[in-house]
């Protein structure tokens, strides 16, 4: 198998613009809903602005009070009220856009995750070999949570931040321009300040996404891997290789947050530096009644101030969580536009019926027999081959990686109903073979016929419907036992279960389970021993009923008590089915039709096995213990 190399790692978005496009296009169906968000953000921030606004009267009006002069008490009941009723209202359009956006972030995220794992469903195995397990799964976790995190949060927060510095500072500039010119210098400090922060902050943020990725995957391997780890008394290995990671996302985090932290109190302190300096301006101009400065303004203004800066601390502190998301939607988006696998095939699998004389009709239903569809391209007509399982290699060439094959010049045939059994040490291209057949992986150079049929002129779907496939490293999903077996064919009938349960004697061990075929398997089937879980999988190639099967070390996981009471069954499983059998217990392959060994991608005996014991070659000495597989 071709080494596994890991994701690139996440960096700044390269194309910030089009990604953002990208998630918008996510959100159809939902103008109107965004609409009323803007429309609640916008009336959430003039709610603030209008309540404060609302400040200078009320105060004059109270001073007036306190002074003994005539005050128009009507007037303040109003005033008090209207700014009741106005926050009210601002708390209300609050609410409702966060709830609707809520809405749009989980949606969005629903359609971008089903285009993901859709995508992966439709990618070739050669992309799940170069990648991790755990870089794909941080896809769903890490970079999805911090998508979500912009859209439920990010968008309003901008947007409302937008609307109130921009309303404030108008109303800034109506109460008293000359103190608008303080905001106006203050204000290039603080861009100034965000810019050099944040700069730091954004590379920060990114390097701890990449950290965390390397880390989860290490996780989920040691996770998968514990037996193995306790085995060999690896625990301070792996202790120390994972405090090494947790260190590098320790160090990565804390210089993130280092940065994103001191951004707060840099900005109130400037905050508080403004909102003094106003004060002693606006409070000289009060008291000289300059500019027509009332206590009241005053006070509305210094509210003004506050309002003024909270937002750009704001918008600073979403900025290095947007910059993350869309870093983490790139990646998304980057494997949504992978190249799916590609099938050129138009020859297709279909039920049919065959007469005494040879004639074959599509069928409507399942019958027990297959047939080649063929459409002719030139004149439109169809017509159909009945499907026997003959598979030729003729000259096969291949390599994983270019320059670096694995396969040199494999020919071989095997006719219907006939055993070939592979025999060579580990790395000979045993499993390889198997994986053109199914193309898993297409061949370069050479051909692969399958009943005299090019195997990419035959859709790729058909072709593996055709065949069935018991690997050695078993896996079964969260579900029943029934359900697992019923995975080969999901219209298969209880009854049909049953008996391919009973074809790789299953049975008996599954009705002794605490509720038999609707046991709930969980965990890839840790309830059950390796061999329970092996039969399970042999259960579920006898169901899908494949004219060819495909036994890549099958029984490795059986005792030879087990295989013993099995081979009558397996041998009932594979009669009038072509059989390749991947084997290193050269018992389980005497009776093959033919046996390939290879050795270096290349098959250097083949025959049964009294002939290839008679020919005193490397079979003989793998056979006789002389030579072992390695």
């Amino acid at each position: 198998m071709p080494p596994k190399k890991n994701m690139k790692p996440m960096q700044k978005p390269a194309n910030t613009g089009k990604t953002i496009k990208r998630i918008f296009s996510y959100m159809y169906g939902f103008k109107l809903h965004f609409a009323i968000v803007v429309l609640g953000v916008a009336l959430s921030s003039a709610a603030a602005v209008a309540g404060n606004a609302l400040l200078s009267p009320i105060i004059d009006n109270l001073k007036e009070a306190l002074k003994g002069g005539e005050w128009d008490k009507h007037r303040f009941i109003l005033t008090l009220g209207a700014m009741i009723a106005i926050y009210a209202a601002g708390a209300c359009a609050t609410f409702l856009y966060q709830r609707i956006m809520l809405k749009i972030s989980t949606t969005t995220l629903k359609r971008i995750r089903d285009d993901l794992f859709t995508k992966m469903e439709s990618l070739p195995i050669s992309y799940f070999d170069k990648h991790t397990h755990g870089e794909l799964m941080s896809l769903y976790t890490n970079d999805t949570d911090t998508l979500r995190e912009m859209l439920s949060n990010s968008i309003a927060q901008c947007i409302s931040s937008a609307i109130t510095i921009v309303g404030v500072f108008t109303m800034m500039i109506l109460y008293s321009w000359l103190l608008t010119i303080i905001v106006v210098v203050m204000l290039v400090v603080i861009i100034m300040v965000i810019g050099i922060v944040g700069k730091h902050s954004s590379k920060g943020f990114i390097a701890q996404q990449k950290a965390l990725g390397t880390a989860n995957g290490y996780i989920e391997e040691f996770i998968d891997g514990q037996k193995v780890v306790k085995v060999f008394c690896h625990e301070n290995a792996a202790n120390e290789e994972f405090e090494k990671l947790n260190d590098e996302l320790c160090a990565a985090s804390t210089k993130a947050h280092t940065f994103a932290n001191i951004l707060m109190p840099i900005m109130n302190n400037l905050s508080y530096l403004h909102y003094a300096a106003t004060a002693i301006v606006g409070g000289i101009m009060t008291v000289n009644g300059f500019g027509g400065m009332t206590i009241g303004k005053l006070v509305s203004y210094l509210q003004f101030t506050r309002q003024f800066a909270q937002p750009i601390t704001q918008v600073s502190q979403q900025l290095n969580a947007v910059l993350t998301a869309l870093a983490g939607a790139e990646r998304i988006f980057n494997v949504i536009d992978e190249k799916p696998e590609a099938d050129e095939g138009y020859v297709t699998l279909v039920p049919a019926e065959i007469d005494a004389n040879g004639n074959i009709t599509e069928a409507d239903t399942r019958t027990g027999k297959w047939a080649w569809r063929h459409p002719h391209k030139a004149d439109g007509t169809v017509t159909y081959t009945e499907v026997r399982g003959n598979v030729e290699l003729d000259d096969v060439y291949f390599g994983y990686e270019p320059n670096k094959t694995v396969l040199n010049g494999i020919s071989l045939y095997a006719k219907a109903g006939q055993k070939i059994a592979f025999v060579g040490s580990t790395g000979a291209g045993k499993t390889t073979i198997t994986n053109l057949i199914n193309r898993f992986y297409d061949v370069p150079d050479g051909k692969i016929r399958y009943d005299g049929i090019n195997i990419n002129k035959i859709k790729k779907r058909d072709l593996r419907r055709s065949q069935s496939i018991v690997l050695q490293d078993t896996h079964l999903f969260t579900g029943t036992v029934m359900e697992n077996i019923r995975y080969g064919k999901l219209d298969a009938t209880d009854e049909e279960v049953y008996a391919a349960a009973k074809l790789a004697n299953a049975d008996y061990f599954i009705t002794h389970l605490e509720n038999g075929y609707q046991t709930m398997l969980t965990a890839d089937g840790a309830n059950l021993s390796q061999g329970q879980r092996q039969l399970l999988a042999i259960a579920r190639a006898a169901v899908a009923d494949p004219p060819v099967l495909i036994l890549d070390e099958a029984t490795s996981s059986i005792d030879t008590r087990t295989e013993a009471h099995i081979e009558k069954g397996m041998d009932s499983l594979m009669e009038g089915r072509t059989v390749f059998v991947i084997a290193h217990r050269l018992s389980t392959v005497r009776n093959a039709k033919a046996i390939m060994v290879l050795e270096n991608g290349k098959i250097i005996e083949r025959g049964d096995h009294n002939a290839l014991i008679a020919l005193h070659g490397k079979y003989y000495r793998l056979y006789t213990g002389m030579f072992e597989l390695s």
